[in-house]
């Protein structure tokens, strides 16, 4: 508020344009909060403005900036069934006869069953009690319910910073792990592109030994994020490879060594080995070079596969320890809902998503904004025309 009461602009305009000024944010607050169909949180940034937001009195804080990049990379989903939910609800009567085709869009959704079922009985449960009046109601108690989802899992595991390569000591390990084709190499280098930018020395270890165009490919974004590379000769073990970028990254007394490691790994084998002994395999030769690493697993999941990537982290979390899901393609697939069967299905964190090709589309992953960028454009509408 200080800052704004000493701005420029606002004392240009005089003691009666410094009020009106005043009336017109608090107006635009109710309003920003009207349109999501939920108050306005104290302390949150206004949608239009950089700075933090300023109290106003006992007034309604500015609402919170909205992520356009994750917004816009969620389009797809938002047509596909965000907008069947919208389209069901809206003008028609809520009872019980519009829980059948509920149940048929959640159950077709690809968020898995067990995570359709729970946001089908939340809305059982409040028509039970007659709680939901409107249509834009029900999509409201569909957002709250997954964002309880999402946070859940979030608040269950330890958070995630760039900052905790400080607390680890180095080097900071982080191990990803995925099938061929959902985007490993892409996060990897986006993820050191990150660190680089932040003042941190990364080391990528290119430990997909069996596919030279692997390793070509991460050497290629180890260009871009000014990452240092080791790798191996094709076919050579993985674990070596992995082992040998540890201990390189180790501190020396030269004052050499690196802040950060992020290791590939195959996601098919050409041998007749099992894919999921050889992480297992890699996993324990990491720790014969540091035994507190690896200090993270982040298994990369393909978000345009739908319910087969809630298969396939079923059968990577069964085999190694995953302490976070980075989703990618989620701007190009309808089926983003996927997130929500994840962390129901799995308890397992999402910790980026992936909207575009550029560094910057690799996005921290935020439940609230998620589930914002997925329903209020819908709940705004629904309430509309519910005024009309």
């Amino acid at each position: 508020m200080t800052d704004l009461l000493h701005s420029p602009a606002l004392l240009a305009t005089g003691a009666a344009g410094a009020a009106a000024l005043l009336v017109a944010l608090v107006v635009a607050a109710r309003r920003g909060a009207a349109s999501r169909g939920e108050e306005a949180r104290p302390g949150e940034a206004p949608a239009e403005a950089e700075a933090p937001a300023a109290k106003l009195g006992t007034a309604l804080a500015l609402p919170k900036k909205r992520d356009s990049i994750l917004g816009a990379g969620l389009d797809k989903t938002r047509q596909g069934f965000v907008a069947r939910l919208s389209g069901l609800v809206r003008g028609k009567q809520i009872d019980e006869a519009l829980l059948t085709g509920l149940e048929e869009i959640l159950f077709t959704a690809d968020i898995g069953a067990r995570t359709a079922e729970r946001l089908l009985q939340r809305v059982r449960d409040r028509l039970a009690r007659k709680e939901l009046q409107r249509g834009s109601a029900v999509l409201a108690a569909l957002k709250e319910e997954a964002r309880l989802i999402l946070q859940r899992t979030a608040d269950a595991a330890a958070p995630f910073d760039f900052a905790k390569v400080e607390e680890i000591g180095r080097p900071f390990v982080l191990l990803t792990i995925g099938v061929n084709g959902v985007g490993k190499t892409t996060t990897i280098g986006k993820l050191g592109a990150k660190w680089s930018q932040a003042g941190k020395k990364v080391l990528f270890a290119a430990g997909d030994t069996f596919r030279a165009a692997a390793a070509e490919q991460l050497q290629i974004w180890a260009e871009r994020a000014h990452a240092e590379l080791v790798r191996g000769k094709e076919g050579t073990d993985p674990s070596s490879v992995v082992f040998d970028a540890v201990k390189k990254a180790a501190p020396r007394p030269d004052g050499g060594g690196c802040d950060v490691v992020i290791a590939d790994t195959a996601g098919r084998l050409h041998t007749k080995s099992d894919l999921m002994q050889e992480l297992q395999k890699v996993r324990r030769v990491i720790q014969k070079a540091q035994p507190d690493a690896p200090h993270e697993t982040f298994l990369v999941l393909d978000a345009t596969n739908g319910q087969n990537a809630i298969a396939q982290a079923t059968l990577f979390k069964e085999a190694v320890a995953v302490t976070g899901i980075v989703l990618t393609k989620l701007d190009g697939t309808a089926k983003g809902g996927v997130v929500l069967g994840i962390c129901e299905e799995l308890g397992v964190p999402v910790r980026f998503v992936g909207v575009g090709e550029k560094i910057d589309d690799l996005r921290a992953f935020d439940p609230e904004e998620f589930v914002s960028a997925l329903f209020d454009e819908a709940i705004a509408a629904a309430e509309d025309a519910e005024r009309a």
